[in-house]
């Protein structure tokens, strides 16, 4: 195969953007106030990919029969240790988003958890477990 592709957008279809940026927010990404109530928001992240928002409306401009599914996208955020896994989790549930796993050891060697953003996607939380 002569064409090579390289990943550069990480897409995800929001009910709300202010409320999606709002969480996203809070895991560190830098998306402006201003961004809330636009239909297309690009981030830059560090090693020059870009997360992407976009309105259900935006794709249903150009998707008609787009309908929104279950799941299909999933964003992992690493942290740098166990504690702070335990405590972005509360943070993140305090605010009001929806713990789907509270923190655990898992046994691949990393505390873990997973938080709904404001579309259901699962959000992993990540760091090693000490040795």
């Amino acid at each position: 195969m002569g064409i090579t592709a390289r990943l550069d957008v990480i897409g995800i279809v929001v009910a709300d953007m202010g409320k999606a940026l709002a969480f996203y927010r809070l895991l560190g990404v830098d998306a402006p106030a201003s961004a809330d109530g636009e239909p297309h928001v690009e981030v830059a992240l560090p090693g020059g990919m870009r997360l992407a928002f976009d309105t259900q409306d935006t794709i249903r401009s150009f998707h008609p029969g787009w309908t929104p599914g279950t799941g299909g996208v999933g964003l992992s955020f690493a942290v740098d240790d166990a504690a702070a896994v335990d405590a972005l989790h509360d943070e993140l549930t305090a605010a009001g988003y929806r713990s789907e796993l509270a923190p655990f050891d898992a046994f691949w060697g990393q505390r873990y958890a997973v938080v709904l953003d404001p579309d259901g996607n699962g959000v992993d939380l990540f760091a090693p477990l000490a040795s």
